[in-house]
C-alpha cells in the first residue's frame, strides 16, 4: 500500500502526488465509491490517501482515505441533497471578491466565511479588479473591507491584471497549502498565472452583457509555488449553499454575532425576536453590520435558494 496527496480530481479519476513527486493516475476502490452516496465525490483535492498501484499499467486504486484536519464543504448545486467538498487539508483560503465585472454580493461572502469558521480555515478577502472601478465602486469596496476588518478578517485589494508588486500576497502565501476560490470571472486564473508564470492556466474573458465569468477551470487542482507552497485553483462557484451546519449552532460561526450572544437575556436566543437580545441591540446601533445581520437571518431561515 502507498500514500500520496490528491492534486486533481476529474470526478472519476484523480492524481496523487507521491513523496517522491511521482503523479499516479487513481480511481476510487467501489468500496469507498457506496460508502459517500451523499457525496458528489469522496475525495477530494488535498486528501491524503491510500492506494494500491498495478505495476503493469501504472495506474492506482485509492482504497482509504486519511483523517481531514479541515475542508470547504458546500451543498451540490444539481443535488441539493448532496455535497461538494471544494478542497481539504488545506492550511487558509482566499476569497476572490470584485465589487463589478463580476458583483460578489456579501450574502455570497458570509455563507463562505461561516463554512470557512466553522472548520478552523482563516480566510484572506481579497478585492481584485481595482483598476475597472470608478470613484463609488471604490467607496463601496472600502465600506465592504470595512466591514469585515471590523470583525477580524483580513482584506487586501489589488489589480491581477496590471498590478506589478504581489510580494505581499506572495509572502502571504508562502510554504502553505492555499485554496483560491471565488465566483467565475474574478480573476482566480489570472491572479494564479501571475503569481506562477509558468502555469499557464486558461483565463476567459466576462460576458460584457451580463458581467459574469464563464467557467475556464474545469476540475479543481493543486499546483506548487516556486516560492514555497502549494494552491488550491478551483471552478468558478456561483452560489455557496451551507451544508451539515445546525441552526442552533450558526450563530457560532458568526464572529461579532457570538461574542455578544452571552449578553442575551435568554441563553438560546437566536437573535430573531427574543426580548433582551444583545445583537439586535447592537445592529439597531450600528454595531454589528445590517448586511452581516442580514446574512445571518437569510441562512437561518433557508432564504436565498440561489445562495448567491
Amino acid at each position: 500500500m502507498k500514500e500520496g496527496v490528491v492534486i486533481k480530481s476529474t470526478g472519476s479519476w484523480f492524481i496523487v502526488r507521491t513523496g517522491d513527486e511521482a503523479l499516479v493516475p487513481c480511481r476510487l476502490k467501489g468500496k469507498l465509491r457506496l460508502d459517500e452516496l451523499k457525496s458528489t465525490s469522496p475525495v477530494a483535492v488535498g486528501d491524503r490517501v491510500s492506494y494500491e498501484l498495478d505495476t503493469t499499467t501504472g495506474e492506482g486504486v485509492i482504497s482509504d482515505i486519511h483523517p481531514r484536519k479541515n475542508y470547504i464543504i458546500r451543498k451540490a448545486t444539481n443535488l441539493s441533497k448532496q455535497t461538494h467538498i471544494l478542497a481539504a487539508n488545506v492550511d487558509q483560503a482566499i476569497l476572490l471578491v470584485t465589487i463589478n465585472y463580476p458583483i460578489t454580493t456579501s450574502i455570497f461572502i458570509d455563507r463562505f466565511l461561516t463554512s470557512a469558521e466553522a472548520y478552523n480555515i482563516p480566510v484572506l478577502l481579497l478585492f481584485n479588479k481595482v483598476d475597472r472601478y470608478d470613484a463609488r465602486h471604490l467607496q463601496q469596496m472600502s465600506d465592504l473591507r470595512a466591514v469585515y476588518e471590523q470583525i477580524g478578517y483580513q482584506t487586501l485589494s489589488l489589480s491581477a491584471k496590471t498590478q506589478e508588486d504581489l510580494e505581499e500576497i506572495k509572502a502571504l502565501l508562502k510554504d502553505k497549502t492555499t485554496l483560491i476560490t471565488g465566483h467565475s470571472g474574478v480573476g482566480k486564473s489570472t491572479l494564479i498565472n501571475r503569481l506562477e508564470p509558468g502555469l499557464n492556466l486558461k483565463t476567459k474573458a466576462i460576458s460584457p452583457s451580463h458581467h459574469t465569468g464563464t467557467h475556464t477551470t474545469t476540475f479543481a487542482e493543486m499546483h506548487p509555488f516556486s516560492f514555497g507552497g502549494y494552491v488550491i485553483d478551483t471552478p468558478g462557484i456561483r452560489g455557496f449553499g451551507l451544508i451539515m451546519i445546525e441552526k442552533e449552532e450558526l450563530y457560532h460561526f458568526f464572529r461579532e454575532i457570538f461574542a455578544l450572544s452571552h449578553q442575551c437575556q435568554f441563553h438560546n436566543c437566536s437573535h430573531l425576536h427574543e426580548p433582551g437580545c444583545s445583537v439586535k441591540k447592537a445592529v439597531e446601533e450600528g454595531e454589528v453590520a445590517l448586511s452581516r445581520y442580514n446574512s445571518y437571518i437569510s441562512i437561518l431561515l433557508n432564504k436565498d435558494e440561489k445562495y448567491r
